[in-house]
């Protein structure tokens, strides 16, 4: 696959440098190739959750890098909670289930960001329950 020679501007402005170096910050990671595995591990599985217009969207308010690593995987047909999601993540990677929910909450929060509150609204309607959280909100849930 040939990348573009300049970097990509997502509708936030962001590089895929700067989302790195936000993501290793925020994350504490010692390293920016630690940052950048986990960048790519959690949006490659984020990739396989989210399907439709939100996905294209979000898509579009990622860095080039970033985008082209979220879209890269087919939706699953049933997509997994938010702790499911997790454990998936930790079992394909090899991390544990706690330093994958770091390395999870960490991606999202700055995905979050890039994406705005509308459109990660409307994402966290469509994918399961636990979701709200790795994306650093409250989990609603309505009283029975």
């Amino acid at each position: 696959m040939n990348h573009q020679q300049q970097p990509f501007r997502s509708t936030a402005g962001m590089t895929f440098e700067q989302m790195l170096a936000q993501v290793r910050y925020e994350g504490a990671y010692a390293t920016r190739a630690q940052a950048e595995k986990a960048v790519h591990a959690v949006l490659t599985a984020l990739g396989r959750q989210i399907t439709g217009e939100e996905r294209v969207k979000l898509a579009a308010r990622l860095p080039y890098e970033a985008a082209v690593t979220f879209t890269s995987q087919i939706p699953a047909t049933e997509p997994l909670t938010g702790w499911a999601f997790v454990k998936d993540l930790a079992s394909s990677t090899g991390g544990s289930p706690a330093t994958t929910r770091w390395d999870t909450g960490t991606v999202f929060r700055i995905v979050a960001r890039l994406a705005g509150e509308d459109l990660i609204s409307r994402i966290l309607t469509q994918l399961p329950s636990g979701y709200a959280l790795l994306f650093g909100r409250a989990e609603l849930t309505q009283a029975a």
